[in-house]
């Protein structure tokens, strides 16, 4: 950036941050509008449903969060990639199976599973920044049903989780770059020359949702952030942002800021795919990767302003918004003349044989939106909606087409701003990554909450915002606290799904599971005890299990229950041992009998009346 700039950009955050500091003190406990009248939009009546879901991230929690919208009410928590004791999730076989060695995940970017563009209800995405995985979560009775990952060759898995129009791929790209293949080592110091970083296609079968690691495309160390995908004029390709063109190493704050622009990449999926088929990938941990020097058209760099988040796609997948942090602006490029420029080789060189679109040859406007911007949403309705970090405000304006007027003041088509508390990051309208957004509702995820709830100490959760979109001007409702940290979220309609709440049993395929009392057991063969049990309202069948100190047990627990919310657990004292079954389901535990004595087991889940009763022992002879 030249110096004339960086003195503007740097006084104008300076001035942004006193106006934000006085307009909204940290600590004020003044309610954004105490108009009673607003508190009728999102209420919803005491066993009144609400209309919409909303799936956040749980951040380094490793969880979903579950609201409704309007309410905001906390409704469930999905685990993922952290165990879960209100749910046993972590405990049992299946669900340590998938954590694997790991223990916690930090999620950021859930994804919902679209046919044509618009959502179909059937998956949740969610990627782990930390350990570089990703999950799908089941909307038929919203579990976690596969973790994949480790991924190879990547590392931080940040720039995800975005879907594709007909969920053939969930895409990802690497926050961190390393020395590849991984377990190679290079000094920090040679980061330009011996690092990279990694675009990957996630292949979805369409059937089941099984992941798959399908292909990768290698980039230069350019840290990738935030993504989106393509639709209409640009199905078929995606977008990342990256706030390292520089390729720094250390003292990233500084020496990260130092060009102009950063590079966004603008990737071909279709392309990487068909590469792949035509054998022009090279295998690397078992992956083939691409190099996109030596095969041309798969990837692109175009300039977007300094340090950008977010860059989206609009619903009719023309406009590409990209937003940099150190910029006031939101810059609209426009993809069909991206198409142009690429089909006219309109090029400002290339960075590692990577062609560098020339950005004025696709740049439609830079909107004034304010200070800080981070990402856009969309609701369906020609506006577009912008979150500003360092302002602690949503600006909403008009996408193009513009007026001649119009694009000679852009400040014209800021037509709305509605001040946050405080500092937001992600927003979210509902379906805006659809060709169909709602339109109705706009969440705020805002990263501090200072004095807007009574005191809890000095650990913190983050507050989150509704807001009416649905007139002109924006309008505050209702605003809720989450623990951290909801990096971003998707919004569903209600109607879309229809989940089950209890598993029929005949669809339990468990070979174990056991239905009557009949067909409980304990069985031993050497030091290796095997109980089939059965936990119905209020007792477990067997309820005393004998073992001796050393064996090795596993219990087979089917709840078979076929009522709605009649969920039972399985506790068993001093062996850290919670797993929690619902209505046909069965699950599996292992754990060694480790010292001799008398164990209680319980049902660790209220379930009747008699559910203090609901017990039983497990006896270890010395």
């Amino acid at each position: 950036m030249s110096t004339r700039v960086t003195v503007l950009v740097g006084g104008s955050l300076a001035a942004a941050l006193m106006v934000t500091a006085g307009c909204n003190p940290p600590g004020s406990t003044k309610a954004a509008n105490s108009d009673t009248s607003v508190a009728a939009k999102s209420f919803v009546a005491p066993g009144a449903k609400d209309e919409y879901y909303l799936f956040y991230s749980g951040g380094h929690s490793g969880q979903v969060y579950v609201a409704g919208l309007p309410s905001m009410r906390h409704i469930s928590t999905i685990p993922v990639f952290a165990p879960y004791p209100a749910t046993g999730y972590g405990f049992d076989v299946e669900s340590k199976s998938m954590m694997g060695k790991f223990t916690w995940g930090d999620v950021h970017h859930p994804g919902l599973s679209q046919s044509d563009g618009k959502y179909d209800g059937r998956w949740l995405f969610v990627n782990d920044n930390a350990n570089n995985r990703i999950a799908r979560i089941d909307l038929r009775d919203f579990k976690t049903r596969q973790i994949l990952g480790p991924i190879p060759n990547s590392s931080g898995n940040h720039g995800s989780s975005f879907v594709t129009e007909n969920s053939e791929y969930v895409l990802v790209a690497s926050r961190f770059s390393v020395p590849l293949p991984k377990g190679r080592y290079a000094d920090p110091s040679t980061y330009k020359t011996e690092y990279n970083g990694m675009v990957s296609g996630i292949k979805v079968d369409q059937k089941t949702g099984e992941m798959s690691v399908g292909w990768q495309v290698l980039t230069p160390p350019f840290n990738w952030d935030l993504g989106s995908t393509g639709k209409g004029p640009s199905s078929g390709w995606a977008f990342w942002t990256s706030y390292n063109s520089e390729m720094a190493h250390e003292t990233l704050e500084a020496t990260a800021t130092q060009g102009e622009r950063d590079y966004a990449a603008i990737v071909n999926w279709r392309a990487a795919e068909q590469a792949v088929k035509d054998g022009k990938a090279t295998l690397m941990d078992g992956v083939p990767v691409i190099d996109p020097a030596k095969v041309p058209g798969v990837i692109y760099f175009l300039p977007v302003p300094k340090s950008p988040h977010g860059i989206d796609t609009d619903p009719s997948g023309r406009w590409i918004a990209a937003s940099g942090k150190l910029q006031p602006v939101t810059s609209v490029f426009d993809f069909e003349k991206i198409q142009k420029a690429i089909a006219a080789k309109t090029f400002d060189g290339d960075v590692r044989g990577i062609p560098v679109i020339k950005p004025e040859a696709v740049l439609e406007g830079e909107v004034p939106v304010g200070l800080g911007p981070l990402h856009t949403q969309y609701d369906g309705k020609g506006n577009a909606y912008t979150s500003l970090y360092v302002e602690s405000a949503v600006a909403k304006w008009t996408l193009p087409p513009w007026t001649d007027a119009q694009k000679k003041d852009l400040n014209t088509i800021v037509i709305d701003k509605i001040p946050v508390h405080f500092n937001i990051g992600h927003l979210v309208v509902g379906g805006s990554d659809t060709k169909e957004p709602y339109g109705r509702y706009l969440v705020a995820m805002n990263k501090l909450s200072k004095g807007r709830h009574v005191s809890v100490g000095p650990s913190q959760p983050e507050s989150s915002q509704l807001i009416d979109i649905s007139g002109n001007k924006m309008s505050m409702l209702y605003e809720a606290y989450t623990e951290p940290e909801p990096h971003f979220a998707q919004i569903l309609k209600v109607d879309t799904i229809a989940p089950i709440e209890v598993y029929p049993k005949a669809e339990n395929t468990d070979s174990n599971a056991v239905w009557e009392a009949s067909q409980a057991s304990v069985t031993r063969n050497g030091n290796k005890v095997e109980v089939k049990m059965m936990a119905i309202r209020s007792r477990f069948v067997p309820d005393k299990i004998e073992a001796r100190a050393g064996d090795e047990i596993t219990i087979h627990v089917t709840n078979v229950e076929q009522t709605t919310d009649m969920i039972h657990g399985l506790g068993i004292i001093e062996h850290d041992m919670n797993v929690v079954v619902d209505p046909g389901e069965t699950k599996t535990v292992k754990f060694k009998a480790a010292k001799a004595g008398v164990f209680p087991f319980y049902c660790t889940n209220f379930c009747s009346a008699l559910h203090q009763e609901m017990q039983g022992y497990l006896a270890v002879k010395p």
